[in-house]
């Protein structure tokens, strides 16, 4: 006689009651198999859901720019990130059972990143997950049109759709979800239709949509008010203000950056408004600056909820997932110049203000309705390095570029390629970067 292996699990969906007994049995320490044993569900459940909704928190990257598990014992000094023995540092709670770092005893001394459960927000992020879902074709045009280039010959050939998914790897979808695909006629253009198929099956088509889905902005950690706490445990951190500035919607668009402390700013034009953009060079400023002074530097953004810089974890970890920064984010409302059509609670542009002053500036120089179009990164970089040159009554009459030297030293503004300007050859009108044909036409 067989004995049938008792089920553990119902196969139901977490509720948000089952979600929170999760989060109570992270904070007491217990196991992934206790809490499982809990609520009735398999372990493996348990443990892909807080590894998949828990957030990550980065470390302080300003005191601690490199942190290694082999620091104490290893024998190479300094310690860089590209050493061969690098080691990141390791935590049973953290990377094993429960998984996340909630009420962690050891949490206020510990220097390594961290990963919260919270869930309220883990059930609000499924709830939403359930609707997109349903939405549209996850795909964009251009992977669409890949996949039935692909397909389109060899189901002329005669091949059944499993054996051309089984010759090429690189599709990733399912046989079932390329079938839906096909039945949908979403590769119509390249003559895929019900009569490739080896058997047809009849199903009224839908217009086919195609809509990458949008990755959600998780604001959670990184508010204003989780801001001013973080300030609170780390006076001696330099704040970095970050923004946008541009005279089109369709671009380009100048993202600008102020040091708090000193007031220099620096900014970089983008063809493109998106996260990976506006992160992208924050990855080449690293590159450009080395870990050291990078973290010197950026240790801690403030921005604002453009849509450009939503996706926080592309600005906070490197390519390898390392953290590099950490990034907060004002109240709704504290919305730069552009900003008008987004919701309409109170302004709260004191909340950066210091980069709000500092595009005053940038306005003297690039009014609103002078175009970016013919603008290069060396014309931006001139215009900042005359602001930079301006003396400031809140700095002693010094000027933010010498106050900027003088911390980091002289050499700092010149990888930013900021050059000094002498005062009395500082313009801050746009004809220096403009041409004089420009100007007779806007006289």
């Amino acid at each position: 006689m067989v004995m049938k292996r008792k089920q553990l699990h119902d196969g139901t969906h977490l509720t948000l009651s089952e979600r929170k007994i999760i989060q109570a049995g992270i904070e007491n320490g217990s196991t992934k198999a206790d809490i499982a044993r809990t609520i009735g569900k398999d372990t493996t459940t348990v443990a892909k859901e807080i590894r998949r909704d828990r957030e990550l928190k980065p470390r302080n990257t300003f005191n601690s720019p490199i942190v290694c598990e082999k620091m104490k014992s290893c024998t190479k000094k300094p310690c860089i990130k590209k050493c061969d023995m690098h080691e990141d540092p390791k935590c049973s709670r953290r990377d094993k059972s429960p998984g996340a770092c909630n009420k962690c005893p050891d949490g206020q001394k510990c220097r390594i990143d961290k990963y919260f459960y919270n869930a309220v927000n883990a059930d609000k992020k499924y709830r939403e997950d359930l609707v997109d879902f349903r939405e549209g074709v996850n795909l964009t045009t251009k992977e669409r049109d890949e996949i039935g280039e692909i397909i389109s010959p060899l189901l002329n050939q005669g091949q059944s759709v499993h054996q051309i998914l089984s010759a090429h790897p690189e599709i990733t979808q399912s046989q079932r979800t390329i079938y839906n695909y096909i039945e949908d006629g979403l590769f119509k253009e390249q003559g895929v239709d019900l009569f490739s198929l080896k058997e047809q099956v009849n199903r009224k088509q839908r217009k086919p949509k195609c809509k990458k889905r949008k990755e959600a902005a998780n604001y959670n950690g990184r508010k204003y008010q989780d801001y001013l706490l973080f300030r609170d445990a780390n006076p001696q951190t330099p704040v970095t203000q970050m923004d946008t500035v541009y005279n089109n919607p369709s671009g380009p668009y100048l993202q600008t950056f102020l040091f708090e402390k000193t007031g220099f700013m620096i900014g970089f034009l983008h063809q493109e408004k998106t996260s990976e953009s506006m992160a992208n060079r924050i990855t080449t400023l690293q590159t450009q600056l080395g870990p050291v002074l990078f973290s010197k530097l950026f240790p801690l953004l403030l921005t604002d909820r453009g849509s450009e810089f939503e996706i926080s974890r592309l600005f906070e970890l490197d390519k390898e997932g390392n953290s590099r920064l950490n990034i907060f984010y004002c109240d709704p409302g504290c919305m730069g110049e552009q900003d008008a059509k987004r919701p309409t609670s109170p302004m709260q542009s004191s909340q950066k203000a210091h980069l709000e002053n500092g595009h005053n500036y940038i306005r003297d120089i690039i009014p609103n309705g002078y175009p970016l179009d013919d603008l290069t990164q060396s014309d931006i970089d001139l215009m900042f390095s005359h602001i930079n040159s301006t003396p400031r009554r809140s700095l002693g009459d010094k000027t933010p570029f010498e106050i900027f030297s003088f911390i980091h030293g002289a050499n700092v503004p010149v990888l930013l390629n900021i050059s000094v300007i002498e005062r009395d050859d500082v313009i801050l009108k746009p004809m220096f970067i403009y041409s004089k044909k420009y100007m007779a036409q806007d006289a």
